[in-house]
């Protein structure tokens, strides 16, 4: 025990020992030393010691027994104190008295540690070579000497009317999405507004759709929030409409059906819009990464075709900026905004007003367009060759699902070709090439399949990382252990 420092050493002997008792350094019953014995190894008076002690017994930590000396007497029902020192041997670990928590640790199948990796398929990630670094650097600089930082007061939860407006107008032109900046609420990308919209709409109990397979994090987020969630399948053209039971909430991804691919047809998109006013239904519509559209223009979107104030918009910069970023936003009907705000408040206050002012400076300039414009030329020509490579090495094996927009590909066994998802993607990480298996999306079975990003690979690298990719699948099928590739050929 140690009581160097300035201070009254009386009261220093006495915190000292107060939290040994309480961190379980001195246990119940313990003895201790006599008081000219601490006081001569400690370097203070007999008294020093004698008043704590006295102070630790009338307060309950000690008792004084005459004859016998004194013992730590804290009485078991005490709440002990998480130890700042490592817990002795064959003690309860460090917050055992602690209630279960509710919230699970969940595995996410788009999120890994990062590694290295030869050819990475992965899903979900933007190429950072691509990232506007002089114009957002520009952009971060003016906002540093604006008056972002010049007040010390909180900022607008929904995000600087400035930016706000930004996103209303890309999305007028992007996407026909009808609104005004008081329309659109900015979020820690588009997983909070999700979190947002839960908090707001939900009560334990209610039931949520979702796609099946779909995006697991919207899934898992919907079911700790203590919704009851019920998957519902997809085919080749997005969520099937006509198998929708009641529900509170959908969530839909019908521009780019995460993450087989399809686009909800018009006849689907209005039969959902007639169920979610039959049911009195709330449509989350997730349109993720529709600024990479290859060909023909898109369908509006769900909120376009919406009379009555039924869908919300959820869209991020994860895909076209950065994931790191950490902006999104949410695009809701009027009667929702305020309870959005207000979650937003009591959630995290604001988003970063640095990043807010930059992207805003990004949007109004016309430096977000230009780059996005720039970034579909590229992720296009890879979106055509990781289609064509795929369907000429994995022909007979596995089919490209046709998809005309997004950072990925899904393809599927071919039809009576047994294929494990799991064991390709396993002797394929061995062979230096990262992809993700179909079933980590699904709730049903029989979803096997592999899918295949491409927004972290470099056009040259998709020919080789293809063909590997075919032969971990052959070696996998055929009962081969997996060889290493050791790193790109050369």
């Amino acid at each position: 025990m140690s009581i160097e420092g300035r201070g009254d050493r009386t009261e220093r002997v006495y915190r000292e020992l107060r939290d040994a008792v309480l961190d379980g350094r001195l246990r119940r019953g313990e003895r201790l030393p006599a008081t000219r014995e601490l006081a001569a190894s400690l370097g203070v008076s007999r008294s020093t010691v004698s008043t704590a002690y006295e102070r630790l017994t009338a307060e309950g930590y000690l008792v004084a027994r005459v004859g016998s000396g004194t013992y730590v007497a804290m009485p078991a029902s005490t709440p002990s104190r998480a130890p700042r020192h490592a817990a002795p041997s064959g003690t309860a670990p460090r917050g055992a008295a602690l209630p279960a928590p509710a919230w699970r640790d969940l595995a996410d199948p788009l999120w890994s540690e990062p590694h290295p990796i030869a050819y990475d398929f992965s899903v979900g990630s933007p190429d950072p070579a691509l990232f506007p670094a002089d114009a957002w650097r520009r952009s971060v600089t003016a906002a540093l000497r604006g008056p972002a930082l010049r007040s010390a007061h909180y900022a607008d939860p929904a995000g600087p009317e400035r930016l706000r407006a930004g996103i209303a107008r890309h999305l007028g032109l992007a996407r026909s999405v009808a609104a005004t900046a008081a329309d659109v609420v900015v979020t820690s990308g588009a997983q909070q507004a999700f979190d947002l919209l839960g908090r707001t709409l939900l009560r334990p109990g209610d039931t949520v759709i979702v796609e099946d397979p779909g995006y697991p994090p919207v899934r898992q987020l919907f079911e700790q929030l203590g919704a009851r969630v019920v998957p519902v399948p997809v085919d080749e053209e997005g969520l099937r409409v006509d198998l929708l039971p009641p529900a509170r909430m959908v969530y839909v991804t019908p521009s780019h059906q995460f993450p087989l691919g399809g686009v909800l047809p018009l006849e689907r998109r209005a039969a959902l819009l007639e169920w979610a006013a039959r049911e009195d239904a709330v449509v989350i519509e997730d349109d993720y990464d529709s600024e990479y559209r290859f060909g023909a223009r898109a369908l509006d979107p769900l909120q376009r075709l919406d009379a009555d104030g039924r869908v919300v918009y959820v869209g991020t910069f994860s895909k076209t900026m950065l994931p790191g970023l950490r902006l999104g936003f949410v695009v809701a009907p009027p009667s929702l905004v305020p309870a959005l705000r207000s979650a937003k408040r009591l959630t995290d206050w604001h988003n970063d007003v640095v990043t807010q002012a930059a992207m805003a400076s990004l949007l109004d300039s016309g430096a977000f367009a230009s780059h996005v414009r720039r970034a579909r030329r590229v992720y296009e020509e890879r979106h055509a060759l990781i289609g064509r490579e795929a369907g000429r090495l994995l022909a007979g094996r596995l089919d490209v699902v046709p998809s005309a927009a997004g950072l990925h590909l899904a393809l599927r066994p071919a039809d009576g070709v047994p294929f494990d998802s799991a064991r390709v993607a396993a002797a394929a990480a061995v062979a230096g090439v990262a992809v993700q298996a179909l079933p980590r999306f699904a709730v049903a079975g029989g979803w096997e399949g592999l899918l295949l990003g491409f927004g972290a690979i470099a056009a040259a690298d998709i020919p080789d990382g293809v063909r590997l990719l075919a032969e971990a699948a052959a070696r996998a099928h055929a009962g081969e252990p997996a060889a290493s590739a050791g790193g790109k050929r050369e």
